[in-house]
């Protein structure tokens, strides 16, 4: 049904130049919309995910101004991000509360190569209003050994590195590990026979990530208050991956599910949707 849809939505679109605004497309609705509709809603929903393409300029202009939507409506936000790992969270708080300067905070924090242009002004924009930024991810190191070594590999850790990530996981067979080993089964031809990646440790690895985010935005959870979840579009489109997890945590959480797409045009190739589908120009 989607497809159709994406067909006549682009007969929408004007000719030759890209148009200047994001295209905001509602899902439920079936119809066009706007940026303050996608806003209101945002501020009506206990968490909204938002999945990016990490590279994608137009993605962090509109994450930008959600945030400053939310502000204007009077919303309160915690914002968590995959690009900060779970042990780096007493830099960020160190420098929210003003107690370290910006400089030492990333030399602990391990910002992404794109922060400055990409993320900084996100983290800046919540930590002037006093919001909460929670470091949401797996560390890498963990990630990277489930990995190698499957989920047990967590269970010979010290205490206080396995807290780093989910207490618990449910990495069962179901349409996220389809999705999932659907996009990297091609990896699996690269090199010799010895090479071939093990891809059910690594939807184990992926699961992790999707579990300690989940878990660490289920945790922040607030009434009056809206959660902004920053994620690769994969982790949360079609309201899998991240999403499903949380709502097993909290099945009762109003949850928003935007899926931003690069490029003005929209394609019927995008598969992957959420409840509000934006195209940036």
């Amino acid at each position: 049904m989607i497809r159709p849809l994406l067909l006549a939505l682009a007969l929408l679109l004007p000719t030759g130049a890209a148009a200047a605004d994001p295209l905001v497309f509602d899902t439920r609705r079936g119809a066009v919309s706007s940026q303050e509709a996608l806003f209101d809603a945002a501020a009506r929903a206990e968490v909204v995910f938002v999945g990016e393409f990490h590279d994608d300029k137009g993605a962090h202009r509109l994450e930008l101004d959600l945030l400053k939507a939310l502000a204007e409506r009077g919303r309160p936000v915690i914002l968590v991000m995959e690009m900060f790992e779970r042990d780096v969270q007493p830099a960020l708080d160190a420098y929210a509360a003003g107690s370290g300067d910006e400089a030492r905070m990333l030399a602990k924090a391990r910002p992404w190569s794109n922060y400055k242009d990409d993320y900084r002004p996100l983290l800046e924009f919540a930590r002037e209003r006093g919001w909460p930024v929670v470091a949401g991810n797996i560390p890498r190191p963990l990630a990277s050994k489930i990995a190698r070594q499957g989920l047990p590999a967590l269970e010979t850790l010290p205490p206080a590195e396995r807290a780093q990530a989910a207490a618990t996981f449910q990495c069962a067979d179901g349409a996220y590990r389809d999705k999932f080993l659907a996009e990297m089964g091609p990896m699996a031809g690269h090199g010799g026979k010895a090479a071939k990646p093990d891809l059910s440790r690594m939807f184990e690895s992926q699961c992790a990530k999707d579990e300690t985010m989940a878990e660490s935005a289920a945790a922040r959870l607030l009434p009056g208050t809206t959660v902004v979840h920053l994620n690769g579009a994969f982790h949360s489109d079609e309201g899998l991956g991240v999403v499903e997890r949380l709502k097993r945590r909290r099945p009762e959480a109003q949850a928003l599910v935007v899926s931003i797409a690069k490029g003005a045009t929209p394609t019927p190739s995008r598969r992957a949707l959420g409840d509000f589908v934006v195209w940036t120009p």
